[in-house]
C-alpha cells in the first residue's frame, strides 16, 4: 500500500479550503494533512485540525494566533504566525501537494515559497497568477514546481488538453455563468445591492469571489491565468456566458473541433483532480442528466455592462504590473462596496481610474508587485475618499 500523500492547504477556512477537505476526508487513508493555516477564522481551523489532526497550523493575524492557543492549548504541533509562518508551511520540505486557497493578494508571497520549494502546487488563488503571472511561471520552471490549476474554468481546460499537442490549439474558451445579473439592464445597476451581488444563481463561493462573479471580473482574471497557465496571448482567450454552467470551458483546436469539459456545478471535482492527477478516482457527486437539464444556452460576454471584463482585458494587453493595479484596486473597491461605501457601478470606476493614475512597471521583481500592490491600494482609497 502506498504511503499517504502529504497536503498542505493554504486558506483551510474559506470556501475551496474546506471543500478540499471534504475530498480529503473521504480518502483520509490517502492523506496526511501537513499544515492548516488561515488568517482571522481561528474557530473554524481549531475545529479542523482537531478532525484532522495536521502536523502544524499557521495564522496570519497575531490576535487569532494567541487564541488558537487558548482554544487548543493541548495542540501537539508547531503553531506558526504571521507572512513568515505561511511561507514556512508552504516551504515544509515534507509536503507533496500545497493547495493555494488564500483569498486575495495575500496568497501570493506564501504561494512563490512553495514554488522556489519545487512542490506541486493546486492553484486556487487567482491572484497569485494575475498579479505576478509572469514571476510566477518563470520560477515554476526554474525551481521544478508543477502548477495545477484548481478553478473549474481552468481544470476543464486543462482536462481538454489531455492527449493533445498544444500546437494544435487554436484558442481557449472560458464560460461564464452571467452572474446574477446578466439579463439586468443598465440602468438598474445603480441600486444593486451586496445583499443581491452575493446571491449567486449557480454557484457557493466566498463574497469576494461571488462579487467578482457578479461584475464579471472573475471572469477577466481567469483570462489573465488562463494567459499564463496555458501561455496563450489574450487574442487567444475568449469568454463565453453559459447560464446553465454545464459546460465548464472548451478547446478549440487548429482543425475546427472543440472539446468541452462538462458536469454538474461542483468544486469537488476539479479539486480531486488536482490533488490524484493525472488519474481520476471515483467521486460521489450527482451525475449529470442532460435530459433533465433540457439545453444548453450561450451568449455573448457584455462589455459595456460589464466593464471590469474589459479592463481585464486591457491590463493583460498592458502586462508588466498593469494586471496586478487591476486587481489591487479591484480588492478595495469590493472591499467598499460590501460595507456599503460604494455602488455597484462604481466599482469599476475606482479601478479605471486607479489604472489611469498609476505608473506600469514593464518587468517587476516579486518585491516590485508587493510594493505595487501596497501603492494601487493606497491610490484606490484615495478616490474611494473624495
Amino acid at each position: 500500500m502506498a504511503a499517504p500523500r502529504t497536503i498542505t492547504i493554504l486558506g483551510s477556512t474559506g470556501s475551496i479550503g474546506t471543500q478540499t477537505l471534504d475530498v480529503i476526508g473521504r480518502r483520509s487513508t490517502e492523506y496526511q494533512v501537513r499544515y492548516l493555516t488561515c488568517n482571522t477564522r481561528v474557530d473554524d481551523l481549531v475545529a479542523q485540525a482537531r478532525v484532522f489532526q495536521p502536523y502544524g497550523v499557521a495564522i496570519r493575524e497575531e490576535s487569532a494566533w494567541r487564541r488558537f492557543q487558548e482554544l487548543y492549548p493541548d495542540f501537539a504541533g508547531p503553531v506558526l504566525r504571521g507572512e513568515e509562518g505561511l511561507c514556512e508551511a508552504a516551504a515544509d520540505e515534507q509536503n507533496d501537494v500545497v493547495l493555494s486557497a488564500m483569498v486575495g493578494f495575500s496568497g501570493v508571497v506564501p504561494t512563490m515559497a512553495a514554488i522556489r520549494s519545487g512542490h506541486v502546487i493546486g492553484l486556487a488563488n487567482k491572484e497569485t497568477l494575475v498579479s505576478a503571472g509572469a514571476i510566477m511561471t518563470a520560477a515554476a520552471r526554474a525551481h521544478g514546481a508543477t502548477l495545477l490549476a484548481v478553478d473549474s474554468e481552468h481544470s476543464a481546460i486543462a482536462q481538454c488538453l489531455v492527449g493533445e499537442r498544444f500546437s494544435d490549439v487554436a484558442r481557449l474558451i472560458i464560460t461564464a455563468s452571467g452572474g446574477p445579473f446578466r439579463s439586468l439592464p443598465a440602468n438598474e445597476f445603480h441600486a444593486i445591492t451586496p445583499e443581491r451581488a452575493l446571491r449567486h444563481p449557480n454557484w457557493s463561493m466566498g463574497s469576494k469571489i461571488t462579487i467578482d462573479s457578479a461584475t464579471l471580473m472573475n471572469k477577466g482574471f481567469e483570462v489573465i491565468e488562463a494567459r499564463w497557465l496555458f501561455d496563450l496571448p489574450s487574442e487567444k482567450i475568449d469568454v463565453i456566458v453559459h447560464p446553465q454552467s454545464i459546460i465548464h470551458s472548451m478547446v478549440e483546436f487548429v482543425d475546427g473541433s472543440v472539446k468541452a469539459q462538462m458536469g454538474v456545478p461542483s468544486m469537488l471535482v476539479p479539486i480531486q483532480y488536482a490533488l490524484t492527477y493525472p488519474v481520476r478516482l471515483p467521486l460521489d457527486v450527482p451525475s449529470m442528466d442532460l435530459a433533465a437539464i433540457g439545453s444548453l444556452t450561450f451568449e455573448a460576454a457584455d462589455t459595456e455592462r460589464f466593464p471590469c471584463l474589459r479592463l481585464a482585458y486591457e491590463a493583460l494587453r498592458t502586462e508588466g504590473s498593469a494586471a496586478c493595479i487591476l486587481n489591487a484596486a479591484n480588492e478595495v473597491a469590493v472591499a467598499a462596496f460590501l460595507a456599503g461605501d460604494l455602488p455597484f457601478t462604481g466599482i469599476a470606476e475606482v479601478i479605471a481610474r486607479t489604472l489611469d493614475h498609476m505608473e506600469v512597471v514593464a518587468h517587476p521583481s516579486l518585491d516590485d508587485i508587493v510594493a505595487i500592490d501596497g501603492e494601487s491600494r493606497r491610490r484606490a482609497a484615495e478616490y474611494l475618499s473624495n
